[in-house]
Formats: C-alpha cells, structure tokens, sequence
C-alpha cells in the first residue's frame, strides 16, 4: 500500500453515506421486526480488546468518550456495562442513530448520548474528549470516490480539535497497516501501544487481517500569547 500522498484504495461506495443510510435503514427495519442489533464490526473481540486496554491501563470510568461513526451503537452500550458514563456516540447516518437509540432503549442505557454528526465537520459542542474510539470509520472515508485522501487529511484535523491534549485515540482498520497509520497520524499523534489482533498465515508469512494500535494527542505548545499572559 501507498502512503497518504497517494491513494491506495479503490473507490467504493463502502465510501460514500448513501451506502450506509440504506445499510442503516435495513438494520434498523430488522431490528423492529426481530430485535437484532446487527453486525459488530471486527466481531465482539474487537470491543473486548477496546474495554481490557481501558481497564488494564486504569481509565477512569468518567472519562469523556466519543465513539467515532458509532453505527449500531453496541460499543457503548458494552463501555457503558463496563462502568463507563460518560459516553457519545456520533454517526453521518441519521439511520444509524435512530438504529443505536432503540438499542439504547432496549438495553436501559439511557445515559449513553448520541448525536447526527459529520465527524468531518464537527460541530462546536464536539470537543474535549479524553478518549476517541474508531472501529471502521477512517476506513470507510478512506474509499471515499470523492477525493478520499483530502478527507482523510480533514479527519486528522478534525480529531485534534475533538481531543483532548494527551488524549487517547483507538483505532482498529482492515485497511491500513502499522506502518500506514503511523503516517497517517504523524502529525500531532505519538504511538503508545499495538493491540494484539487475529493472525492468518499464507505462503509460509504471518500477518494480521486487522489493526488496532493506541495514538495519545501530543501537548500543544505553547504560544508566545500564553507566555505574555
């Protein structure tokens, strides 16, 4: 794969919102008639993987989390069975937020709030998060037909002004590599940690299917206005 001056994904309507408000609408409708909350992206070890780092590193459980395209919302409702109350959710898709209401609904987690955002263009309410999560959306932005590399640059943009200094941010892509998140989030982020994901052999090489790593913010320095003050 290419780096970001480049782009290394075909266009896909995996990119685009009209994908995904008909997905979400599908969901949504088989969620009314049968109650099923529908896919969990990466699978349910994808959220264990989310909870264990959070607790093994001594979050605190009031600590502001945003979850980034939160779809069907069962990341949360599992951060908020975890202990954790002080929970957002945002998706593009107004579908997907009506989708994740009723599955707040159904499971009594009426604490968790969720909103209709463009995580592209963040409204002024959005800010202050200690902790971002992201299991699929930067990949989706990234098959953007629509200059996805601009988008992808708008992301990390946007991410800096939603987090916190010294923030966390989770990231898990089927998409990227290691090395290509790295890059991608060079500007502003430093690495603190790669989460253990499933490997696959083929050809005598190993490799993963999946990436999860763990970025922190990096302090911003301070202006020469701040030193006058």
């Amino acid at each position: 794969m290419a780096g970001p001056a480049e782009q290394p994904f075909v266009p896909s309507v995996l990119g685009t919102r009209e994908h995904w408000d008909a997905a979400y609408e599908r969901e949504l409708q088989t969620f009314q008639d049968i109650g099923d909350a529908g896919e969990i992206w990466f699978g349910e070890e994808s959220v264990v993987r989310i909870i264990r780092w959070l607790e093994k590193h001594g979050v605190p459980l009031d600590s502001s989390v945003l979850d980034i395209g939160t779809g069907n919302g069962v990341l949360l409702v599992e951060l908020a069975k975890s202990g954790y109350v002080n929970l957002t959710g945002i998706d593009y898709s107004p579908s997907a937020i009506q989708l994740s209401e009723k599955v707040r609904e159904k499971e009594g987690m009426s604490n968790i709030k969720l909103k209709v955002e463009d995580f592209l263009a963040p409204s002024a309410e959005l800010s202050g998060f200690d902790i971002c999560i992201d299991k699929g959306t930067f990949d989706a932005i990234s098959l953007n037909p629509d200059d996805a590399a601009g988008k992808q640059q708008q992301y990390v943009r946007s991410l800096c002004r939603v987090l916190k200094p010294q923030g966390f941010f989770l990231i898990t892509s089927c998409n990227w590599t290691k090395e290509e998140l790295l890059n991608e989030f060079r500007e502003g982020f430093e690495i603190l940690e790669e989460l253990p994901t499933p490997k696959f052999c083929f050809g005598g090489r190993i490799g993963n299917s999946v990436t999860a790593l763990v970025f922190q913010r990096k302090k911003t320095r301070p202006s020469i206005l701040d030193k006058l003050d």
